[in-house]
Order: C-alpha cells, then sequence, then structure tokens
C-alpha cells in the first residue's frame, strides 16, 4: 500500500507487484477523518484485491522518528499503529517530497506529465530540484551518487523570504506574520495566495473579496485586476524561489515545480515573469538560464514516485522511518 498524506488530502493506491499499474483508491480530506488508520480503510473499501502486506507512506512533515504530527493538520502518524491495525508486516514513513523527487525519474514529457516553463531542453545530468506550493510548500533534490540517485528531504519552505525593491516592501508591511516570520512557505502556498491577496487589498485600501485561496485563482480567470496582480506577484516570487533552490542544489538536470497550485496556473506562469525572476541570478544569470524548469501536471506524482522507490529501491538512496512486525 502507497500513501501520500499531506496537509489537505490523504490519497493511496495498491501495487500489487513491481511493474504492475498502480491501482488509485478513494481520496480522504484530512479534515473529515479524525486519523490517518481510519482514513486507509476508508480507502481501502475501493480496493478488492489480496490484503497490501506493506506500506510506504509520504507524509507532510519532517520524517525523524516513527511517529510524527503533521505540519499544517491534525493527524499524528504512528508506523507502528498503522501496521498492527492493518496486519502488515512492516510500514516505512517517508518526507513528502522524497516520491515527488523520485518521480521525476519516471515522468514524462511526451506522455504529457509535464509542462515546461520556457524553452523545452535536452535532458542533462545533474541535481534536479522539487517544490511545490499546495497546503505548505514542499522542497527536495534528488542527486546524482555514483551509480544511485541520493534524495534529501528538506524544510527549505521554512527558510526567510524577503523583498527586493521598494514596491514589494511596500506590500510585505501588510503581510500576515506566522510565528513571528515571513518564511517562503507564508507566501508560497494556498494559505500564502490568500494572505498575498488581502496585502494587496491593504496597500490599495481597498476591500478583499476573497474568503478563500481559490477565489482568487478564480477570480484571475474572471478577468479581476486585484487577483491577476496577486498571481502575478505569486508567480514571480516563485520563479526567484525556484532558481535559489536551483542555485542551492546546483541543479542542472532541472527544476520540477509540483502541488495543488502551479498546475492550475500554467499559463501564467509561462508568462514570463516566472522565469524572468528564475533567471536573475546574477552573477550566475547564464547558468540560470540554461536550466530546464517543469510543472509537473501528472495528477499523483507522489504516488508514482512512491511506486519507484519500492518497485527499485538498490536504485535510491534516501532517509525514512518505519516498523518491523516483530
Amino acid at each position: 500500500m502507497l500513501g501520500d498524506i499531506g496537509g489537505t488530502n490523504a490519497r493511496f493506491a495498491v501495487l500489487r507487484s513491481p511493474g504492475e499499474p498502480l491501482q488509485l483508491l478513494p481520496r480522504t480530506l484530512t479534515a473529515q477523518t479524525p486519523e490517518p488508520v481510519e482514513a486507509i480503510r476508508i480507502a481501502l473499501k475501493g480496493y478488492d484485491g489480496p490484503a497490501p502486506r506493506s506500506a510506504m507512506i509520504a507524509v507532510a512533515t519532517r520524517v525523524d522518528k516513527p511517529v510524527i504530527r503533521l505540519t499544517n493538520a491534525e493527524w499524528t502518524i504512528d508506523a507502528k499503529a498503522i501496521g498492527t491495525a492493518l496486519g502488515l508486516d512492516r510500514v516505512a514513513l517517508v518526507n513528502d517530497y522524497t516520491p515527488v523527487a523520485a518521480s521525476v525519474t519516471v515522468l514524462d514529457l511526451e506522455r504529457g506529465d509535464l509542462a515546461p516553463l520556457g524553452d523545452v531542453m535536452p535532458v542533462k545530468p545533474g541535481a534536479r530540484v522539487v517544490l511545490g506550493p499546495g497546503t505548505g510548500l514542499g522542497a527536495g533534490a534528488i542527486v546524482p551518487v555514483e551509480d544511485r540517485l541520493a534524495i534529501l528531504a528538506t524544510e527549505a519552505g521554512h527558510m526567510e523570504f524577503g523583498p527586493t525593491v521598494d514596491e514589494e516592501a511596500a506590500l510585505f508591511r501588510h503581510l500576515e506574520r506566522v510565528g513571528g516570520r515571513v518564511s517562503a512557505e507564508v507566501v508560497l502556498s494556498g494559505p500564502g495566495l490568500f494572505r498575498l491577496s488581502k496585502a494587496f487589498a491593504a496597500h490599495r485600501a481597498v476591500e478583499c473579496p476573497f474568503t478563500l485561496p481559490n477565489d482568487v485563482l478564480t477570480a484571475a480567470r474572471e478577468g479581476d485586476g486585484l487577483a491577476s496582480a496577486t498571481l502575478d506577484v505569486f508567480a514571480r516570487w516563485l520563479g526567484r524561489f525556484a532558481g535559489d533552490l536551483a542555485l542551492t542544489f546546483e541543479a542542472s538536470g532541472g527544476v520540477f515545480i509540483a502541488g495543488g497550485i502551479a498546475p492550475r496556473m500554467v499559463d501564467i506562469l509561462q508568462s514570463g515573469g516566472f522565469r524572468e525572476a528564475f533567471d536573475r541570478k546574477a552573477p550566475h544569470d547564464a547558468w540560470a538560464r540554461s536550466v530546464p524548469v517543469y510543472v509537473i501536471v501528472n495528477p499523483e506524482p507522489a504516488l508514482e514516485g512512491l511506486a519507484a522507490l519500492v518497485t527499485k529501491p538498490e536504485r535510491f538512496i534516501f532517509q525514512s522511518q518505519g516498523w518491523v512486525a516483530g
């Protein structure tokens, strides 16, 4: 059994054997289910094959022990509790961007899994970065090490984020702080999109008409000026942050943007502001222009990546926590 548990959604699938297609199970909202075991049981009602013998579950938080709490939801993920409740032999927990990083080894541009931002460039060797604005902001990297691929899960979304020009500084005065900080996640996420719209409204001394992040996306499609300005800044800031991560990891192999927001605004990300900000990395702007960038439009990259990890475990090096039946 494979699981991808984020702050909003819990997605599950069953891989019956290596090489077989994933059998996707019904999605669960974390806010509507009190704990993960119940969510898994609900999902498995949509499965009629042999009972799973093991599980690998990706979770949206730092994975440093076998019992962890989600960053942006109320669930506690306990590997032993899941294993014993479901009669499994073992349960492995990984950071949610570990399988997203693994997915870039199996997703395909020609198959329609990826949408390019900028020119389509040939695949090059080197490190690759993945990041994704959604309920939070996840990020990771996949780096070649001899004949294997090392996956580095990070908490880069919690790095400090700041203005670079006077116009942005004026906007930052109106931005909500979270924990007393403006991190990248505070602005580059679903809640961040809403915070940006409120900051724009305050800066313009008008009422913010939106109550949810989705309202901003919908209003921009309908020509609303406040929403359009918000998405323009969001795209440019996402490009800046993605370019910074590319520099951090020397990601000559490419940058891949996942999450629930980017696939819904591919045209806006392709319109120029994102790529301009990504490339503005003097003295390394020429190098930045050579880095391919894609939006992952495949709807389930984490589950695809989990399948890759369990199918060819010898190919990857990654951190996990877990439980094995005694």
